[in-house]
């Protein structure tokens, strides 16, 4: 009677696996083969997830690139955050969703190998974004003087250039094994597995994670103590008859460090978890039981951005209705005044 049940426990076992290649026999990996009720709400559910990524980063993007008075240096860097964000929506999500729903990866070992190097590119780039946004609020309340000279739309879109390059370029280095022999880590065919070793994996971990994480604290560790000192100095020296337009822009700035500083300890949240293997000696891999949810909360990140922005952001939410209500097709509508 055991044999039998064991025997009657190993079939069912069996029948919810398939073969991902049946032709290639005991060459094929198997798949597990979720219920369909379970694919389609799975499916329904991060697919919501990915538009409406998309969605709202694109709002982001065609506010800040349509209206006038929104193309400041700060909000070319958000600019480009957005973009990042909305490639994640676009490119990743969709891939990984399959991934995770599906039993088998069909669609090649080159695509598994690109899938990722776009990936940990456009996570790369987000970083470079959050220090860059970092060192400009940096600069706004602590020289606010110096800032229209040291901090030019010109200068911020070389460092923009140079940031996204940057990431395709470390990124590429880091998978080029990976990317030259894509199924290296396969162990049948139907796989998609990428592997980074422990030195790589540390490497990573410092360059992308510890150093800016680093410099992102200590910089707004420093701009919240010099914003809290502004405040109260406003409060207590000067007179509601003079310097109004200063206080006015300080509470500007402190506003939009507030802000920025919110995204940054989101994104930090969001990062922490996918580099806790780097932390506790292990390799990192997408074979691990937690990587879709790891995986996953980092994506999230970037739905989250423009949802912080409609939060605190009055500008968004009214470049938001004009863009829903077609408004921004009327003739000089990109000059409207926002603030």
């Amino acid at each position: 009677t055991t044999l039998k049940g064991l025997e009657m426990a190993r079939y069912q076992n069996l029948a919810s696996y398939d073969l991902c290649y049946p032709q290639l026999l005991n060459m094929s990996c198997r798949g597990l083969i979720r219920p369909r009720s379970e694919a389609v709400l799975i499916y329904t559910l991060l697919s919501s997830i990915s538009v409406l990524t998309v969605a709202l980063n694109l709002l982001v993007i065609i506010s800040i690139s349509y209206f006038k008075e929104l193309q400041t240096p700060t909000n070319t860097l958000l600019l480009s955050l957005a973009i990042s964000d909305l490639l994640v929506g676009l490119l990743v999500m969709p891939v990984e969703t399959v991934r995770y729903v599906e039993p088998c990866w069909l669609l090649g070992d080159l695509m598994c190998a690109l899938s990722y190097i776009v990936g940990f590119t456009l996570t790369s780039a987000s970083v470079g974004n959050m220090v860059m946004i970092s060192i400009d609020r940096y600069v706004a309340i602590c020289y606010p003087l110096q800032y229209p000279s040291k901090v030019t739309r010109s200068r911020v879109q070389v460092s923009v250039i140079l940031c996204w390059f940057c990431s395709l370029l470390y990124n590429g280095l880091i998978l080029k094994e990976h990317l030259r022999q894509p199924d290296r880590y396969n162990s049948c065919y139907g796989e998609c597995l990428v592997v980074i070793s422990y030195i790589c994996g540390t490497i990573d971990l410092v360059i992308t994670f510890i150093v800016p994480c680093s410099v992102i604290v200590l910089l707004y560790v420093r701009v919240f103590v010099v914003a809290v000192s502004q405040a109260r100095a406003t409060q207590s020296h000067v007179t509601p008859a003079v310097g109004l337009g200063k206080i006015t822009a300080q509470k500007s700035e402190r506003k939009a460090a507030r802000t920025l500083g919110v995204v940054i300890l989101v994104f930090l949240l969001a990062f922490c978890p996918y580099y806790y293997p780097s932390l506790a000696g292990r390799d990192i891999s997408n074979n691990s039981s937690s990587w879709a949810i790891v995986s996953w909360m980092l994506y999230f990140n970037s739905c989250l951005n423009p949802l912080i922005y409609a939060f605190f952001y009055p500008w968004f939410r009214k470049t938001t209705h004009l863009i829903v209500t077609l408004k921004i097709l009327k003739q000089d509508s990109s000059q409207i005044n926002i603030f």
